[in-house]
């Protein structure tokens, strides 16, 4: 017989890229590719990791000086996923500590799904990689909706896949658009502040129900707030 789920929440999503899995290294390297290609001189990725949950807009825009409404944007955009796809597992990992909290959370009868806005084409080989998949009760992607987060719709697409409701879901991200998708779509929110905040961003003020350094500290969050 499964345990029984722990009263007041009955499932954990998350974020994917800065949240769930490190996957920076991968995303430097694909930018770097690009840069080399350009002529231009690779950056260090500890000065492109704050970048990563903003994708290739964010990416793009540190490594060259633009932003969406450029002309060159769609090219470039176009060629790093092309690069990225290429090497999006080779160094990816779990966050330190997330593979036990997520068997702890399965063990207390806990349902978990991804909601990133990584295209599905990146996600699902990545989770496969990263052992998560087929574990993972859902996945959604940018595939799935018909608009990505900040939007709620993947977070309560994920919430009625996975038959619970908004109240009794959390949802943890590190950008504010996943802790305003979260508290659109009626889930508690939690900042993962290990992961990519972006420069100039301060987490204390995304209006979060808590902030987190390290996955360990979810597990812990998710029993008290079910205590």
């Amino acid at each position: 017989m499964a345990p029984p789920v722990v009263a007041g929440l009955a499932a954990v999503l998350l974020d994917l890229d800065g949240t769930l899995a490190d996957t920076a290294a991968d995303l430097a390297r694909a930018l770097n590719t690009l840069r080399a290609e350009h002529g231009l001189p690779a950056l260090a990725a500890v000065e492109l990791r704050p970048y990563v949950s903003q994708g290739a807009r964010g990416l793009l825009g540190r490594g060259f000086d633009l932003d969406v409404q450029d002309a060159r944007y769609g090219g470039l955009r176009d060629r790093f996923l092309e690069i990225y796809e290429d090497c999006c597992a080779r160094e990816a990992r779990l966050f330190d500590g997330f593979g036990p909290v997520l068997a702890a959370l399965r063990g207390q009868g806990f349902k978990f799904g991804v909601v990133t806005n990584k295209i599905e084409r990146f996600a699902s080989p990545l989770l496969r990689a990263l052992g998560v998949s087929p574990d993972a009760d859902c996945l959604i992607t940018p595939d799935h909706v018909s608009r990505p987060k900040p939007d709620p719709e993947g977070v309560l697409l994920a919430c009625a896949r996975l038959g619970v409701a908004p109240a009794a879901c959390v949802f943890v991200g590190d950008d504010r658009r996943d802790i305003e998708a979260g508290r659109a779509a009626g889930t508690r929110t939690v900042v993962a502040a290990y992961g990519y905040i972006a420069p100039g961003e301060k987490p204390d003020q995304w209006g979060a129900d808590a902030c987190i350094d390290s996955p360990v500290q979810l597990l812990a969050l998710c029993q008290r707030w079910s205590a």
